[in-house]
């Protein structure tokens, strides 16, 4: 797994992203550097979806560097339920004690998945999965640094980001300048809604720094990065400078996004994802299942 750090300006936050080779995602830890307080952004809970199999090893090199760091360990933040890998924070929590937290719009994902999976009545979609929902605007520190959260719907109905200090997390709204930006087709997903968060972000200052979800090393690249800046998007971005208005944004996403497969462990992760990153209950038989349901996405591009 890789990792690097980006460097620090006074009174700005320490950013370590670790990417997870396998799902192509980027997991942080975010750390004051006065008061060495840190939370951990977007974890990774390791999957294998051919044999079934689970491991922790993304999430503990998180906590290991945290201990090599000497930072404390005060927040478990997801942006979003995620599409392509399972979230690592419920098994964080069980192991740290500290509080997990995502965008109280989780709730709407919940009652979504909630039909698409068939769950009971009992199940909850009220977030109590976590220990905080955020809502739009919303603050919080990291030891000396404050925290805001906004609200960036469009590639999930949950999507939020957090700007702390002079580094904002936009997950899945954004990615390198030479991958353009996300896709908007999951179920509940809007281009128009995923523009205008789009919008909200390029209205930061110039020298925001903006760490991404994911890097899939378009056009061969060799290299995983995910820092950029707001400036560097808004001149470098192949989407954003294709598409100059929200119809030509809009007309450009939704033919990109007929070209893409679903992500192969969509219907895996949710189900994990909307638990906040449990795992389903153990079986009599001590062994836990995944949920499958057929037919509930759009039909695959068979060949003819």
């Amino acid at each position: 797994m890789t990792n690097e750090k980006s460097t620090c300006r006074h009174g700005c936050p320490v950013v370590t992203g670790f990417f997870e080779k396998r799902t192509s995602s980027v997991q942080y830890v975010v750390a004051d550097p006065e008061t060495l307080e840190c939370a951990i952004i977007d974890p990774v809970l390791d999957f294998d979806p051919n044999s079934g199999a689970t491991a922790t090893t993304s999430a503990d090199a998180l906590l290991a560097h945290i201990e090599r760091e000497g930072y404390r360990l005060v927040w478990l933040l997801d942006t979003h339920p995620h599409a392509d890998h399972f979230s690592a924070a419920g098994y964080l929590r069980s192991k740290t004690g500290v509080p997990t937290a995502i965008g109280e719009k989780v709730v709407d994902v919940q009652k979504l998945w909630k039909r698409i999976y068939n769950y009971a009545d009992t199940f909850a979609t009220d977030g109590s999965q976590w220990d905080k929902l955020f809502g739009d605007g919303e603050r919080f520190r990291i030891g000396n640094l404050d925290v805001e959260v906004l609200l960036t719907p469009g590639h999930t109905l949950a999507s939020i980001a957090y700007l702390v200090g002079d580094a904002g997390f936009i997950h899945d709204t954004i990615f390198m300048p030479d991958g353009g930006t996300a896709r908007a087709d999951f179920p509940g997903g809007s281009a128009r809604a995923l523009w205008s968060s789009i919008q909200r972000i390029m209205a930061l200052p110039d020298d925001t720094r903006l760490f991404t979800g994911h890097d899939y090393c378009p056009g061969g690249r060799k290299k995983p990065l995910w820092e950029s800046t707001v400036k560097q998007q808004r001149v470098e971005n192949t989407h954003l400078t294709k598409a100059k208005t929200e119809e030509e944004f809009v007309a450009l996403r939704d033919a990109r996004d007929r070209e893409l497969p679903m992500p192969k462990l969509i219907l895996h992760s949710l189900q994990v994802n909307i638990q906040g990153g449990r795992l389903p209950e153990q079986e009599e038989n001590g062994k836990r299942y995944l949920k499958i349901p057929l037919d509930a996405l759009e039909p695959a591009p068979w060949d003819d």
